[in-house]
């Protein structure tokens, strides 16, 4: 597996870029997670348009998961992801909103070294545009997490391109490159803020 430094390089203006990104996608739903059948692949809309606008800006899909609306399930997840060397990017579609079991949010910001609040601030402006006041609903939100790029998404389709389109694709590389630049050339990843409790 290649390592980011043979995919770093830096834009016009001298800033840090990994292209293409090797991204990690977790799909948060009881239901799907519940009904899967060993003997065939469950139905995944959202994580299936988090791959497709990846993919169509060049970028490459290396892990897939599915968990339940679980703090544990989805932290074991997100954590798993972004301590493999081959993972720029993960992002996660689910479990957002305001019911009891949307956990995503707290399970994921739990493991955030960084936040980014202008994401979250940006999504749910766009959303405005499309749902109107049905966007105060939504929590996604986004940090840095062992140097990687974490995004926290509804489960909704047309919320998901929305953010994959408009704000994650043009932005992640970018991101991916600031978050690793202190260890570029160097080869371990420091996860000492994951060490067993």
């Amino acid at each position: 597996m290649s390592d980011s430094a043979d995919r770093r390089t830096t834009d016009d203006h001298g800033h840090d870029l990994i292209d293409p990104l090797y991204v990690g996608i977790v799909t948060v739903s009881t239901s799907r997670a519940t009904d899967a059948r060993a003997d065939e692949e469950p139905e995944d809309p959202g994580g299936d348009t988090i791959a497709e606008v990846f993919e169509a800006a060049g970028h490459e899909i290396r892990e897939r998961e599915l968990v339940r609306d679980d703090y544990g399930a989805i932290r074991t997840a997100v954590r798993g992801l972004v301590a493999q060397r081959g993972i720029d990017v993960v992002v996660t579609t689910g479990g957002t909103g305001v019911t009891a079991d949307d956990v995503s949010p707290e399970a994921t910001s739990a493991l955030f070294e960084r936040e980014l609040p202008g994401f979250g601030e940006l999504f749910r402006a766009l959303s405005w545009e499309e749902v109107g006041t049905r966007a105060m609903a939504s929590r996604a939100t986004a940090g840095i997490a062992a140097d990687t790029p974490v995004f926290c998404l509804p489960g909704s389709t047309n919320a998901v391109r929305t953010a994959c389109e408009e704000l994650i694709v043009p932005e992640a590389p970018h991101l991916a490159g600031l978050a690793t630049s202190h260890r570029a050339g160097t080869e371990d990843r420091t996860l000492h803020a994951f060490s067993e409790e």
